[in-house]
């Protein structure tokens, strides 16, 4: 054996002299990437077979050693930059996404300054930079308001373009003039079509005729909807029917109340009774009608800012798991 540079006997001391059986065992000794680590640097070792200038023939082996270290760090400040520079890329592209996602949701309040026989707010807060909940609300024509409150499974990206997708299909089957049974029919059926990821969101949806306060409701699997009839709000078991792209073919049913003047109704999604602190204990619905009855004087906005931050004091520190979103209209 024979040495192209004799640092390495240096470097590596185990090598010996010319003992063949040393230097292939040290050379079989690679890490799992072909290299050898000796004092916090790299190192490759190349052996090839000798040759004999005049003839040719072969004359044993050449051990070359060769320190990689600067090249790997230069190789590894390179892959830094470019993982940094995709990172900030995916920001840039999320925060343009939240941003589509907030505006296709109604945010100006109030929305409807010229119609005093109601007030209504409503709040999403995403558990990422995008999230499945939404609301919406929409006049169908000038004696009918409906109210849109929904949540898809799953979080994210692929939770945002569900949600999408099923307000644009509830909208416009909304504006059919269709009851709300028929809508979540028709929207059923949009979404079962096409659920190669089955996925499935729960709905509240209700419609507001504005003269009288009446209102007619279906719920497919959605929390229940708090009421408040001038006073204090309660939990309003109403009738659940299954989830949106639970099943093809399902057919919902829906019900009716009516809203007095001074009458409150208040709907949101699971992330607001199963938001969890430190210790995993749940917001639970007790605590949510705590923080509605707070003050009964406070009007929409004021009702949800009341419950944003009871459920804040609760969790204090704890990361937020799931999409807060909330909604709140009282009838004037």
């Amino acid at each position: 054996f024979q040495y192209a540079n004799e640092t390495a006997r240096r470097i590596f001391p185990e090598l010996g002299g010319d003992d063949p059986l040393k230097v292939t065992e040290f050379i079989s000794s690679d890490l799992a990437d072909g290299t050898k680590e000796r004092d916090d640097r790299r190192y490759v070792v190349r052996t090839d077979k000798g040759t004999d200038s005049s003839d040719d023939s072969m004359k044993g082996y050449l051990v070359t050693i060769y320190d990689i270290t600067e090249h790997d760090r230069r190789i590894r400040a390179e892959e830094e930059i470019k993982i940094a520079v995709e990172r900030e890329k995916t920001a840039a592209e999320m925060s343009l996404a939240a941003k589509i996602q907030m505006s296709s949701m109604p945010h100006d309040f109030p929305p409807f300054p010229d119609r005093t026989e109601f007030d209504i707010y409503a709040s999403m807060e995403p558990a990422k930079e995008v999230g499945g909940d939404f609301y919406d609300f929409f006049l169908i024509d000038d004696d009918h308001l409906c109210l849109v409150i929904a949540d898809v499974s799953g979080k994210g990206v692929p939770a945002s373009l569900y949600m999408m997708v099923t307000k644009v299909i509830l909208q416009s089957c909304a504006r059919l003039g269709r009851s709300p049974a028929d809508i979540l029919d028709k929207t059923n059926a949009a979404i079962c079509s096409k659920n190669e990821m089955e996925m499935f969101i729960t709905v509240w949806l209700g419609i507001l005729e504005i003269s009288t306060g009446k209102v007619i409701a279906a719920n497919a699997g959605h929390e229940y909807p708090m009421i408040s009839d001038g006073g204090a709000f309660r939990l309003f078991k109403d009738k659940h029917g299954l989830v949106i792209g639970g099943m093809d073919g399902v057919r919902y049913t829906e019900y009716e109340f009516t809203m007095e003047h001074g009458s409150k109704l208040f709907v949101y999604t699971d992330g607001i009774p199963e938001a969890t602190d430190a210790s995993n204990g749940m917001f639970g619905t007790d605590r949510l009608i705590t923080a509605l009855n707070s003050d009964l004087s406070a009007h929409p906005e004021q009702i949800l800012n009341n419950v944003r931050s009871a459920v804040a004091g609760f969790v204090k520190d704890a990361e937020q798991f799931d999409d807060m979103t909330m909604l709140c209209i009282e009838y004037k």
